[in-house]
């Protein structure tokens, strides 16, 4: 018993993988919901629902892990933190999907799917600096990996300005107003989580660098 708690446990790494892959899963089935707009999205919503049960199981074993374990291959602040910032972009995106199941399909339009996008983009350069942990990559590979989650983070963050601004002054229908200005500041939160996740692991390559 006790070789096994100080034996140090590289699980952390996979289960933070697992965790960043999941949330990106989430991501791309949200395109899926996307697509379905206007017609039964039941099927689409539960994959989201099943991907984020399972995102929830691995946040959870991270947690009993961490109970468990005395050497970790990080701080485990850290650990925790990635996981806890990991959490919450699935999170968001199964409150997006809900939306859009409920919103009426003349609201599924290009700005969404704009956004969307850009969600997936950020979910892509998470899984990839969540990679580079246990690879330990050079501070210079993760900062062009922050670099262009920054990136799309201010696009995103310039997107909503800019549909806001519309909206807000536009002959738009105050019930088209509430619902795309729900749904616009839902995915620009989404890809503000991507953002914060990447932000973890930067403070973390940056500490060990």
């Amino acid at each position: 018993m006790f070789s096994s708690l100080f034996k140090r446990d590289d699980t952390f790494y996979t289960l933070l993988e697992a965790s960043a892959a999941e949330a990106r899963n989430c991501a791309i089935l949200l395109k899926d919901v996307m697509a379905h707009m206007g017609a039964d999205t039941s099927s689409q919503l539960d994959a989201i629902h099943q991907s984020r049960r399972k995102h929830k199981r691995l946040t959870q074993e991270v947690t009993e892990r961490l109970c468990k374990t005395f050497i970790t291959p990080l701080d485990r602040e850290d650990i925790e933190h990635l996981s806890s910032a990991l959490h919450k972009i699935p999170k968001t995106v199964e409150k997006i999907a809900e939306r859009l199941a409920l919103c009426p399909v003349q609201y599924a339009n290009d700005i969404v799917s704009r956004q969307i996008n850009l969600l997936d983009l950020g979910t892509v350069e998470v899984v990839n600096m969540v990679g580079a942990l246990r690879k330990k990559a050079g501070m210079e590979h993760i900062q062009d990996m922050q670099d262009r989650l920054q990136h799309i983070e201010g696009d995103g963050d310039k997107m909503l300005m800019d549909l806001l601004r519309q909206l807000y002054n536009g002959k738009a229908d105050p019930i088209e107003v509430l619902i795309l200005k729900d749904l616009y500041e839902l995915l620009e939160r989404a890809i503000d989580r991507c953002r914060d996740a990447g932000n973890v692991v930067f403070q973390v390559v940056l500490k060990y660098s």
